[in-house]
């Protein structure tokens, strides 16, 4: 087909005639709705910026003491800050299973320390030896987190900066005192000029 046959077909279609293959001998040409293919080919680079959500497990038992249970909630709070699942599983070992409520009582522990940045997304159940959650950020608490901490960021600098220039004004003002105090020089030479103005008014 000839470009001009093909531009035709294009135009009588409602549909664009677009080359593909410039290099190529004869050139590569593809009837389509060029629109259309820009807006798909948009939507596809976005979607591959945007994270993907992926799911996370942090590992718990019933003894876990508050410490190690800190550590954990840091990572747990971390992923959800960046958008990922989090599940939360509390493994029991040996007589640990005679006691499974301990692991629902951590489990409540988790999601109340948390906060207000978790969701519930699938409530804790057993599964063999192990009692699992899942949780999922709440957007618009996350955000508000992520605001929160980039002004407290920001006041925190601005409180560095003047407490910089507090004590570099400090500092100028000592150097001042310094070059006003007066050196032994000066004073032996204040001292001769007393001692020149009381020696004639001693011999009159």
């Amino acid at each position: 087909m000839t470009p001009e046959d093909a531009l035709v077909a294009a135009r009588e279609d409602g549909l664009d005639l677009v080359e593909v293959a410039a290099n190529s001998r004869p050139p590569v040409c593809r009837i389509m709705d060029y629109g259309k293919y820009k807006y798909e080919q948009k939507k596809k680079s976005a979607s591959k910026k945007s994270h993907s959500a992926t799911l996370k497990e942090v590992k718990l038992r019933p003894g876990t003491d508050q410490h190690d249970l800190n550590f954990k909630l840091n990572n747990a709070r971390k992923f959800l800050m960046e958008g990922d699942k989090v599940k939360v599983t509390v493994m029991f070992r040996g007589r640990e299973m005679v006691h499974t409520y301990r692991g629902r009582e951590q489990l409540d522990v988790v999601r109340k320390q948390l906060g207000v940045i978790a969701k519930m997304e699938s409530a804790p159940r057993m599964e063999g030896r192990f009692m699992s959650m899942i949780l999922v950020a709440d957007r618009e608490a996350v955000a508000e987190a992520k605001r929160l901490a980039e002004a407290g960021s920001t006041e925190k600098t601005e409180v560095v900066e003047a407490q910089e220039a507090t004590a570099s004004a400090g500092e100028s003002v000592e150097e001042k005192v310094e070059t006003a105090k007066p050196t032994a020089s000066d004073e032996a030479a204040a001292e001769s000029a007393i001692e020149e103005e009381i020696s004639p008014a001693a011999s009159e």
